[in-house]
């Protein structure tokens, strides 16, 4: 656990007396000190000196409002304690993570080798050694939780100005799969078998027996289910794998101190759902670290079930600009999760929506609100051709949403979540969006420059030309 982020300690710790306001301070980390931005070495130029000022990044790093940040995010700090990273900083590594498709590590990592990087994580001068330690961005995230994300993603949208005030927009729903294996009945009895083993070896229980022979057994069992000369066989092995999951977790209720059964009382109970659960059941539990997963069935075909939250994502109809993204905690139908996604909108861009275009996913919603909602579906009776075609035009601009999914899928982590819980698939979402409208405002930044310049340019190049005879 970093100091920088977690630890309220100071250094003469053995000459501090353990007071009720010491464990209060601990609790928090110190704010960071601002920096006065002056040039700590006459020696060298500062780092925005050295950097080359046509960079998208950088001109991104002097728009961004980091004032913003610092004052909302202050107050997660206390006065007192060791000082913590800058928010900044860690604000920066955030949205560079999302932008470059990076893990905590990864982005941790590089950092040091970018000297643009550090200039957009608020630096002077170049840095040799880590900005902080990984964890750092997990104690951070837990910190600012979804209103700071969501904070973050209006900021991304801000950018754009007015083009993040359109009237129409698009709205679709995705699948943000979660770091999952695949389920199956017999790897969660495995999984459950082996959490049995080791809550016995550290509380130095003998148990009666271990089965650990059997269990191998069945689970070769379980490599040729799919033959139907050996179904029986992985069937059979698969109910001996549940009934030796039930005797070894009746076994550790019946012998376990009464401080570690209630310490384990959760995931105990998680584990006899687990095997009291049934193939055609709802709500069934999709992994063991993961509870909160749900199978979605989307219709594809080359992937038929995903399991993960169900993702909404709404877009500008005509500049292209994200201005709302919301994970569902439970698989809803599509049309029931327009008014939560509107209402996000609404409070990210500061206005209504007066128009959405979605797919037929969302059949059977014509208003949310104040917002009309447009389903494509067949003209109606005495509808005039140029309503039909204004119609056409818009459910064509729709299907734009759709490589903008794949392009957050691929790009920035929408396609897999790492976070813990399902606050960590609604901050992973959120900051995908966010890093789309951040890349997004920087290619727009270059081709203003390239058509500024041939603004310039181009009139002097061709009065130096020979004229034509």
């Amino acid at each position: 656990m970093g100091y920088g982020e977690s630890g309220g300690w100071s250094e003469n710790f053995s000459t501090r007396k353990l007071n009720k306001s010491c464990k209060i301070r601990s609790k928090r980390s110190m704010k960071a000190k601002a920096s006065t931005g002056a040039q700590s070495s006459f020696l060298m130029p500062t780092l925005a000196a050295q950097l080359d000022p046509r960079q998208p990044l950088k001109k991104l790093a002097d728009t961004l409002p980091w004032q913003k940040f610092e004052e909302a995010f202050g107050k997660f700090y206390s006065p007192e304690g060791r000082p913590a990273k800058p928010v900044r900083l860690m604000v920066g590594l955030l949205l560079l993570k999302q932008m470059f498709n990076l893990g905590d590590e990864t982005v941790v990592a590089a950092w040091v080798q970018n000297p643009y990087w550090q200039y957009f994580c608020g630096m002077k001068e170049f840095q040799w050694s880590l900005p902080c330690d990984p964890s750092d961005l997990v104690y951070f995230r837990q910190r600012i939780g979804e209103e700071g994300t969501e904070l973050i993603l209006k900021t991304s949208a801000e950018l754009h100005g007015e083009k993040a005030q359109e009237s129409e927009v698009v709205i679709d729903t995705t699948v943000q799969e979660k770091n999952v294996t695949y389920p199956t009945d017999s790897k969660l009895c495995r999984k459950i078998i082996g959490r049995c083993w080791k809550v016995a070896d550290k509380s130095q229980i003998k148990l009666r027996r271990r089965y650990g022979k059997l269990v191998r057994k069945c689970v070769m069992a379980q490599r040729h289910r799919r033959d139907s000369k050996q179904r029986k066989v992985a069937q059979r092995a698969l109910r001996r794998m549940k009934t030796i999951a039930g005797r070894l977790l009746r076994e550790l209720e019946r012998k376990l101190p009464a401080e570690v059964k209630e310490r384990e009382r959760e995931n105990f109970a998680l584990y006899r759902r687990v095997l009291r659960q049934e193939v055609a059941d709802k709500e069934k539990i999709y992994s063991l670290h993961e509870p909160q997963v749900y199978c979605v069935a989307k219709g594809k075909e080359h992937k038929k079930y995903e399991f993960g939250s169900k993702a909404s994502l709404v877009m500008t109809k005509g500049s292209g600009v994200i201005v709302g993204a919301l994970a569902h905690e439970r698989n809803l139908y599509d049309g029931d999760t327009l008014p939560l996604v509107l209402e996000q909108s609404q409070k990210i861009r500061g206005c209504a929506t007066l128009r959405a275009i979605v797919d037929r996913g969302y059949r059977g919603r014509k208003v949310v609100g104040e917002t009309e909602v447009l389903v494509p579906g067949k003209a109606r009776a005495g509808q005039s051709r140029s309503m039909t075609a204004r119609l056409r035009k818009c459910f064509r601009r729709r299907a734009a949403i759709e490589p903008v999914i794949g392009h957050l899928k691929e790009q920035y982590r929408l396609g897999r979540s790492y976070l813990k819980g399902f606050i960590g698939d609604s901050m992973n979402v959120m900051l995908a969006a966010a890093a789309w409208n951040l890349r997004k405002w920087m290619r727009e930044a270059v081709l203003f420059c390239l058509q500024l310049l041939r603004l310039l340019f181009l009139p002097k190049i061709t009065t130096l030309l020979p004229a034509q005879t």
